[in-house]
């Protein structure tokens, strides 16, 4: 550790062992007292001139060298103040996203969640240039839970100050060096049997609630798309189900993808669904499939509540409600090709679908490598007791 300048402001450089190689950093003091942790860059380990991008320790020294003259200058980036809280920039990022974006209500309302439940409490009222990436590493390593939510947080957070060095210009954004969270990614996913399926139907509140859920199980649809979706889109004569629009947070838009989609009817939603129908006084073709007591828009969360219940009734693990659209792809991925199902399940990334890929059943590749691996006595076609006998000879050999 190497330490440059004297009095105020001060600093010093540092290096850091990573998986990927050394890397070296600043920290200084600036003449406010706020104290800053940048990265510099990946340390030059190899001989003669550096590669672009990397530092030797004499580099790192005269790059915090140079930042030192320009603090006590006045001159440095960052110096000014904003005149801005955490609070200010997180208020016009939400209005950012919202208006200027257009995100959907319920991916904002996601976002309002996260704001108000971890970013706010943490640095709420301090003035964004007090925001360090020391004070941010800090932050994340006192949060709990899995570490996507700690990732969706840290990402929040930074888009938060990169929209701040727009409006106000700060000239840091703190959270651009800190790193993410490990992921640990098993791409197991949780799913019901058929025979599950059909015994939360039965155990179902009503009628309705029996048809969504199968519905969800052999269609795929999302929460939202079965409570936005109306009997136009249901076309029997064609056997397929169009997926036009989507209904959450009190607001009905477009499906996830953002594109329309046809799904196959298969002929047991088919009949539940026209049983459902002629069950209903009068239906048109703007009503919707699965209606509310006063004919709108079903409670999402009061659904989910008695999913929950069906579960206990049935005696079936608790999965989740998203987990019935799992078990269409885990199904399908076993009779029809990864592009067929990516366009079913409107996935916008194929690497999204292909995590149901292990759960296809392909017993010619265990035959593959028999073959690969045939000699002698084992060849191909070698019977179970064959080789039973020939454990049993190995042992008393």
């Amino acid at each position: 550790m190497a330490a440059v300048g004297s009095g105020s402001p001060s600093g010093h450089v540092f290096r850091v062992e990573r998986a990927r190689g050394p890397v070296w950093y600043a920290k200084y003091r600036l003449p406010d007292g706020r104290q800053v942790q940048k990265k510099l860059g990946p340390a030059w380990t190899g001989r003669g001139r550096p590669a672009t991008g990397y530092f030797t320790k004499r580099l790192a020294e005269d790059w915090l060298r140079d930042l030192l003259h320009d603090a006590r200058r006045g001159t440095l980036a960052g110096q000014v103040r904003t005149g801005a809280t955490f609070a200010d920039a997180a208020t016009e990022w939400l209005r950012y996203v919202e208006v200027d974006r257009q995100r959907k209500p319920s991916t904002v309302d996601g976002y309002n969640a996260i704001v108000r439940a971890q970013l706010l409490p943490a640095f709420g009222q301090m003035p964004l240039e007090s925001i360090t990436t020391d004070a941010i590493e800090r932050w994340l390593s006192s949060l709990t839970g899995a570490a996507s939510s700690r990732t969706k947080a840290l990402v929040l957070l930074n888009g938060i100050l990169k929209r701040a060095r727009k409006v106000w210009g700060l000239q840091v954004n703190a959270a651009a060096e800190v790193e993410k969270p490990a992921l640990s990614r098993s791409g197991d996913v949780r799913v019901f049997s058929p025979e599950e399926v059909w015994a939360l139907v039965r155990a179902a509140a009503s009628e309705q609630d029996g048809a969504i859920y199968l519905t969800a199980a052999f269609t795929g649809l999302r929460l939202g798309e079965l409570l936005a979706l109306t009997w136009r889109d249901v076309d029997f004569a064609g056997s397929v189900v169009r997926v036009r629009a989507s209904y959450a947070a009190g607001v009905l838009t477009t499906p996830k993808s953002g594109k329309v989609r046809a799904v196959p009817l298969a002929p047991d939603v088919a009949s539940a669904l026209a049983l459902l129908g002629r069950r209903l006084h009068w239906v048109g073709d703007d009503d919707l499939v699965f209606a509310g007591e006063a004919g709108g828009h079903l409670d999402g969360s009061a659904l989910r509540r008695r999913y929950k219940e069906a579960l206990g009734r049935a005696g079936l693990r608790a999965l989740r409600f998203h987990d019935l659209r799992h078990t269409f792809g885990t199904r399908m991925i076993a009779k029809a090709d990864i592009r067929r199902v990516q366009e079913w399940m409107g996935h916008a990334d194929i690497q999204t679908t292909m995590r149901y890929l292990h759960y296809a059943p392909r017993s010619e590749d265990a035959q593959l490598v028999a073959e690969a691996f045939s000699v002698g006595g084992l060849e191909r076609g070698t019977s179970g007791d064959e080789l039973g006998r020939l454990g049993t000879s190995s042992k008393t050999s």
